[in-house]
């Protein structure tokens, strides 16, 4: 199960409890239960992000995928099923 997010000002589903940034989140389709366990999972990266740094620019400036994976963003099952747009990429 995968969760693709890319930084946003406009489509924020997610937001950095450290700093406050915005998210779109793109998922893998998936029960409650998964969703549930994704989000937490995304708190924690988010908030690792900030280990040692400060400020909303710690976070990728690019969409990335949570669990982190070695391939290519747009290969991704959460960029693919999850329809995410170019620009989220």
């Amino acid at each position: 199960m995968q969760v693709l997010l890319k930084s946003s000002n406009e489509c924020v589903e997610a937001r950095c409890s450290v700093c406050g940034q915005g998210f779109a989140m793109y998922w893998e389709r998936q029960t409650r239960e998964e969703q549930a366990k994704a989000l937490r999972e995304v708190e924690a990266t988010l908030e690792s992000h900030h280990r040692g740094e400060s400020g909303a620019s710690v976070h990728p400036d690019r969409g990335f995928v949570i669990p982190a994976w070695d391939g290519p963003v747009a290969f991704s099952g959460a960029a693919i099923l999850g329809n995410a747009p170019a620009w989220a990429l």
